[in-house]
Parts: C-alpha cells; structure tokens; sequence
C-alpha cells in the first residue's frame, strides 16, 4: 500500500510542472485524492482534491492556474500546475482516503519555482 510521487523541480516563474502520484494497493477508483504543499515552519496547506466522481476543488490561490485529475486505469492523479509563482514554492504531498481506511500519503517532491 503506497503513493509514489513523480515530478516537481526548479521551474521558472510563468512556467509549467505536473506532479503525478501513483497508488498502488488500494482501491484507488473510490478514493478522494488530495495535493497539499507545505513551506519549511508554516503550515500544511490543502490545495486541490478530487472525489471518485470526478468533481475537484482548489484552495483559491491555485484557481485557475492548477488542475487536479486523475486516471483510474492507471491508478494515479495528477496536478498540473500552470503560471508558477514564486510562492508556490513548496513541499507538495498527495495523500489518499480510501473507504473505510486511514489516510495514506505520498513521500513529497519538491517544487521550486524561481529565476
């Protein structure tokens, strides 16, 4: 049972990353699927998540910048992340809650976005 997170990296401002995060040993089809970021001494920040209906939500910074998806056939979600600032410099985690099990959360990837 785990998430492996892939991509993140120094990109910068105006540019483009996708983060992708692959689960395996789960149902992963009826999980809620979450991105969170966190700086170094503040706290974690919730910042998009999709349910097994498809619907997504985005904290408002990332609207319209950031898109959450995922593909149940290959068992990963995805975060595009367009128009980087430097603020959204970051750890980024995703995390899972499967039905009727304990959260379950990738191992992070850093994200630098700066010139």
């Amino acid at each position: 049972v785990q998430l492996v997170q892939s991509g993140g990296g120094l990109v910068q401002p105006g540019g483009s990353l996708r983060l992708s995060c692959a689960a395996s040993g789960f149902t992963f089809s009826t999980s809620a699927m979450t991105w969170a970021r966190q700086v170094p001494g503040k706290r974690l920040e919730w910042v998009s998540s999709i349910y097994s209906d498809g619907s997504t939500y985005y904290t408002d910074p990332v609207k319209g910048r950031f898109t959450i998806s995922r593909d149940n056939e290959k068992n990963t979600v995805y975060l595009q992340m367009n128009s980087l600032k430097p603020e959204d410099t970051a750890v980024y985690y995703c995390y899972a809650d499967p039905l009727f099990k304990t959260r379950l959360w990738g191992q992070g990837t850093q994200v630098t976005v700066a010139s």
